[in-house]
């Protein structure tokens, strides 16, 4: 899928230069820099299945890299509850409606970032959610219930 790393290479390099402890910041230098990404989005719909292999209950997920650029990059597909986690480094989301109204922890789609240290449940409600993911370091701690 090299056509997906022609648009997430540049968010790569920005994301470098940015604070995640400033959340609004961070977003507000994401939507300024790359708005909404319509071809990025059409390429996600277009190749949801291979992007999004395996699956858990009422979500779909892949991971495009592991390590690239200092971050490892994963594509969801959510409808519902996830998975409670903390980021010890921060999350940079790049979220975008798949079906319906969906919100992604009461966010509506667009860039959500997540400071470092902070906890969230990942839950999509009001429809379907596709989200990349980029994580500082690939850092996350998956926590029970």
């Amino acid at each position: 899928m090299d056509a997906i790393w022609k648009h997430l290479d540049p968010v790569l390099d920005h994301l470098r230069t940015c604070d995640l402890a400033d959340k609004a910041a961070t977003e507000r230098s994401l939507a300024a820099r790359f708005g909404d990404l319509p071809e990025l989005r059409e390429l996600c719909r277009e190749h949801a299945d291979a992007l999004c292999p395996k699956e858990a209950g009422s979500t779909r997920f892949g991971r495009l890299a592991k390590d690239r650029s200092g971050f490892s990059v994963d594509c969801v597909l959510s409808r519902g509850k996830g998975m409670r986690h903390t980021h010890p480094a921060g999350e940079i989301n790049f979220c975008f409606a798949y079906e319906g109204s969906p919100t992604f922890d009461g966010d509506p789609p667009g860039w959500i970032v997540y400071p470092p240290g902070t906890t969230h449940p990942a839950n999509v409600l009001g429809g379907a959610m596709f989200m990349i993911y980029f994580l500082p370091g690939g850092k996350i701690e998956w926590l029970k219930g």
